[in-house]
């Protein structure tokens, strides 16, 4: 099984718990306002679920925003902030922000689904449309199966070991890419099913909001970190290398011989 780190990439959170939030009180990050590298952070942030300014998150308010805004166990929260404490260079560090997210190579990874690698312009936390349309084109029907996300995991992590000649992916970030994927598939989706809804998920991804407007409820089950490891390891199941190269020959270009992705 693989470590609890894959699901901070798709979910995490913010401040004190001063952050109430709602559906409707939506907009985007005014002047002043940090945002980071992923996507679902933001959109708790853009709904007040998180303190808007993006900033100083401590657990009660990570706690307060997953729970209320995605039904997302205490317990994934409490992961996720220590995880995301790592990010945070101050010395004894007790809180953490969207801006602290963006540094790179810790939880902020290349090969992300819908961000530059910080490689090719400095920017890997503002939203890139051709990066997130080669995702979305391995999203082949109106319900994305846990196939669909694996095969759009790998395509990008290819494309990037291609083009870019720093690419880094942690052991870490690989299980934050995967946990992305469940992410999505958890907040968007049936839990039976294990598939989610395209139209939900491409509108949280491309205006970084919750899909309210097309249909989408909180779900009504809590996600729990079970739910998490399960369709995380259904990612990393549902990978095959050999569908799109060769898993041996893209390590060996780039030095990462025995490197799990």
């Amino acid at each position: 099984m693989h470590t609890p780190s894959l699901i901070i990439g798709a979910l995490m959170s913010v401040g004190f718990v001063s952050a109430q939030g709602s559906l409707k009180s939506w907009h985007p990050a005014r002047p002043g306002e940090s945002r980071g590298p992923c996507p679902m952070l933001n959109t708790l942030a853009n709904h007040g679920f998180l303190p808007r300014e993006g900033r100083n998150f401590t657990l009660p308010t990570v706690k307060h925003a997953l729970l209320t805004g995605l039904n997302i166990s205490e317990d994934i929260s409490e992961l996720l902030y220590n995880f995301a404490l790592t990010t945070n260079p101050g010395p004894n560090a007790t809180t953490w922000g969207l801006d602290t997210l963006g540094n790179h190579n810790i939880l902020e990874h290349d090969a992300s689904l819908s961000r530059s690698d910080k490689f090719f312009n400095d920017d890997a936390v503002s939203f890139n449309a051709t990066i997130y349309n080669q995702t979305r084109a391995y999203w082949t029907d109106e319900k994305i199966t846990i196939q669909m996300a694996a095969n759009a995991r790998l395509a990008r992590m290819i494309d990037s070991v291609k083009y870019n000649p720093r690419f880094a992916l942690s052991d870490l970030a690989a299980d934050f890419s995967a946990g992305e994927g469940a992410g999505y598939m958890l907040v968007f989706g049936n839990k039976t099913e294990k598939t989610a809804s395209r139209d939900f998920v491409e509108y949280f991804f491309v205006n970084e909001r919750l899909p309210t407007e097309i249909g989408w409820t909180i779900p009504s089950e809590e996600i729990s970190v079970d739910n998490l490891f399960d369709f995380s390891n259904d990612i990393y199941a549902a990978t095959s290398y050999a569908a799109l190269e060769s898993k041996a020959g893209m390590m060996r270009r780039n030095g990462m011989v025995g490197k799990v992705f």
